[in-house]
């Protein structure tokens, strides 16, 4: 989640688009600092993070008339901190009673100094005036050249794309460092590595360093092509051709029935033989295949939801990833690191889904923009993006409930 925010946020940053906060958790802040523009905050539950770039929130509820707030002045006048919250005081500041403001344009608040019920005083703005909100929090103000509707087409889908991008990045990156730590780029062959007791397999009399070269005069050169045949026959017989110390030999025997995300897929019983190429351009190239290749698969299953109906047991969230983790954890480094590959991937190309509030949903837009010259009416832009939300909401809380059935409940 870090590395996909870091990527909104240094898109933002090259086009100018202030970044008012960067937070790594979700909830109360337990940490914060303040620099270059933009206030970087950790916070209490580790269930994610956002970026908040200015001209893509609410301010509207940040003032209101009558409340009062305390202003700051530098030496000549200008207010350089608003302070609204109620839990941090500032002893020089100024009580004003806020009577109107405009923080976009013209920069400038007006009000009743100390109570003065006779006198509205208007204070002129720093540009890069910090306002100290509800929780504490110290952000920057948002004017209107700094907010990410004032970046070029260009920069805005740039901004967007770049979170998803990133954690296609991390994925090629993880997967060649898994390709160093297991000693080499994984091959794909057809050698059997560990036959499962009493499986169909050892039943057939399959062996340890046997090699399947054939399923039904299918040639199987490789693991995919292997399991990929096997499994589109459970419960139905298969000619299985096997070469063993430069023998070759057919067997017949009927795969079991193995049911996985409500598909019967066909299993006998066998592991595969690990090799592994260490040559150094296999090791680099590994990280862009395998990231190509599980990418691939995800979509495939994303598309599957559609075509073969969808289930909320197909999805998995916080839960769901603290019971993968926890099993990959026990597996030792490889599975926790090939883990982290494929949740990356999944961030990303969940993210790229055309749905609003999810950054393919803002990349439509900004291409709908493109075509017709002209941005979408801000109003229904908001509409949109808040059925997004109200949308990706119901989802996580029936995804949540439904994996806690699935693990702690069954």
């Amino acid at each position: 989640m870090f590395v996909h925010e870091f990527g909104h946020y240094f898109f933002a940053k090259r086009a100018n688009v202030l970044v008012r906060e960067f937070s790594i958790g979700m909830g109360p802040k337990i940490f914060w600092t303040h620099k270059n523009g933009t206030t970087y905050t950790i916070r209490l539950l580790p269930i994610g993070g956002y970026v908040r770039m200015a001209g893509l929130e609410e301010d509207d509820d940040t003032f209101r008339k009558g409340m009062i707030i305390n202003l700051v002045l530098d030496k000549n006048g200008k207010v350089i901190k608003i302070n609204t919250s109620s839990k941090k005081g500032l002893v020089t500041g100024i009580p004003v009673q806020v009577s109107d403001w405009d923080l976009e344009r013209e920069l400038w608040i007006e009000g009743l100094e100390n109570g003065d019920e006779n006198l509205i005083k208007r204070y002129n703005v720093s540009h890069d005036a910090m306002i100290i909100e509800e929780d504490g929090t110290e952000v920057q103000i948002a004017p209107i050249d700094v907010q990410f509707q004032s970046a070029k087409l260009l920069n805005r889908l740039m901004i967007n794309f770049a979170g998803p991008m990133n954690n296609f990045i991390l994925a090629v990156v993880t997967f060649i460092i898994l390709a160093f730590v297991q000693g080499g780029a994984p091959v794909s062959n057809n050698q059997i590595g560990k036959v499962m007791p009493n499986s169909v397999a050892q039943k057939a009399g399959i062996q340890s360093n046997d090699k399947i070269i054939a399923i039904n005069n299918y040639k199987t050169k490789t693991w995919e092509d292997l399991s990929e045949q096997i499994s589109k026959y459970p419960g139905k017989k298969i000619t299985v051709k096997i070469k063993r110390d430069n023998k070759i030999f057919t067997k017949n025997l009927v795969p079991a029935t193995h049911k996985q995300n409500r598909e019967k897929t066909g299993v006998i019983g066998i592991q595969m033989q690990p090799k592994y190429d260490k040559h150094l351009g296999k090791m680099l190239i590994y990280g862009f295949t395998q990231t190509i290749a599980l990418s691939v698969a995800i979509i495939s299953a994303i598309a599957g939801m559609f075509t073969n109906g969808f289930s909320l047991n197909d999805l998995g969230g916080p839960v769901a990833m603290y019971s993968m983790t926890s099993e990959a954890a026990s597996y030792g480094a490889t599975q926790v690191i090939g883990l982290l590959a494929a949740l990356s991937i999944n961030l990303g190309i969940v993210n790229l889904l055309p749905i609003p509030a999810l950054d393919g949903g803002k990349i439509l837009l900004n291409i709908i923009e493109g075509i017709r010259k002209k941005p979408l009416d801000s109003e229904k832009e908001n509409w949109i993006t808040l059925i997004g939300v109200g949308f990706l909401l119901l989802l996580m809380i029936l995804v949540t409930w439904n994996d806690i059935q699935r693990y702690f409940l069954h």
